[in-house]
């Protein structure tokens, strides 16, 4: 039970994640990345922080707290560099077929560090994934904007950092809880943001935010970063980090559905086809099958 409990989990974060990609391709025509991360993890952070600590969770150990820092410098202030600033010259949905790499990235490293074993049945599941993913985005591949290419390099960088936070991550997730240890790391990465932000003078825009712009900003903060990681790091107690970066594929349906709707962004029938395999792949992946290292 505990291991469909992870597999939803991570499924819902890469859902809420599909979101947040269109929610920062909205705000990055008004402020610059580094001010988006910082937004975005330190809200996420001063939300998580009283959660931890009325749940009385078990925080890492001090011998812990230098990896889930760095860990956290790793996933919560390079990763959302590179992801924000990919968006400045790729779409929204190109942006999220990109980072839907996490799962191979995941499956090959994990298996070349011994964290998990690599089977059949995994490597079938994140080929069909992948492959759904590519079909629901194909029409937005013919279409990309000039230099979409930079931005497809930078997202595949994304993904590596989340693919090595994956892996690198569980054994101390387990060992404090998921609420505790990504507050902690969170607030690692989004110090990092913060300072970054203040020296290169990043906020200076925000005196022109509306309405739209800062609900943007909240949205990210409580959905993009609050709920979708502290879903994430359950997700990574419970099940491996391939399984849990398979659901990532679902990442770029909701990207798809939100920059239609806010960027108008096009949206066609192979959505519906790509839908089909993402979730067929999912369930390939994480349902029973025994297999060989």
């Amino acid at each position: 039970m505990g291991e469909v409990l992870g597999v939803l989990a991570a499924v819902l974060s890469s859902a809420l994640g599909g979101t947040s990609i269109g929610a920062t391709r909205y705000l990055v025509g008004s402020v610059d990345p580094l001010a988006i991360g910082s937004f975005r993890f330190g809200i996420g952070f001063l939300l998580l922080l009283p959660l931890a600590l009325l749940r009385g969770d078990r925080w890492p150990k001090r011998g812990d707290w230098g990896a889930a820092v760095a860990l956290g410098i790793l996933f919560f202030a390079l990763f959302p560099i590179l992801f924000n600033a990919s968006l400045i010259f790729t779409t929204a949905a190109r942006g999220a077929l990109a980072l839907s790499t996490l799962p191979l990235l995941s499956l090959v490293i994990g298996a070349a560090l011994g964290a998990e074993a690599l089977t059949w049945r995994k490597s079938v599941g994140v080929v069909i994934a992948t492959l759904g993913v590519a079909v629901a985005l194909l029409s937005d591949l013919t279409s990309a904007p000039s230099g979409a290419w930079l931005g497809d390099l930078l997202m595949m960088a994304a993904a590596l950092c989340m693919a090595l936070y994956g892996i690198w991550s569980k054994p101390l997730i387990r060992r404090s809880s998921p609420i505790a240890f990504t507050t902690m790391s969170m607030a690692a990465g989004a110090a990092c943001l913060i300072l970054l932000s203040s020296i290169r003078g990043s906020f200076a825009p925000v005196a022109g935010f509306g309405m739209p712009q800062w609900l943007g900003a909240l949205y990210l903060g409580a959905f993009g970063a609050a709920l979708t990681f502290y879903l994430w790091a359950f997700a990574l107690e419970r099940t491996t980090p391939t399984r849990v970066a398979i659901s990532l594929t679902v990442n770029p349906i909701t990207a798809s559905l939100v920059g239609a709707w806010l960027l108008n962004e096009p949206l066609r029938w192979n959505l519906a086809a790509g839908i089909v395999a993402v979730f067929a792949g999912i369930w390939i992946a994480t349902t029973a099958g025994k297999g060989r290292r």
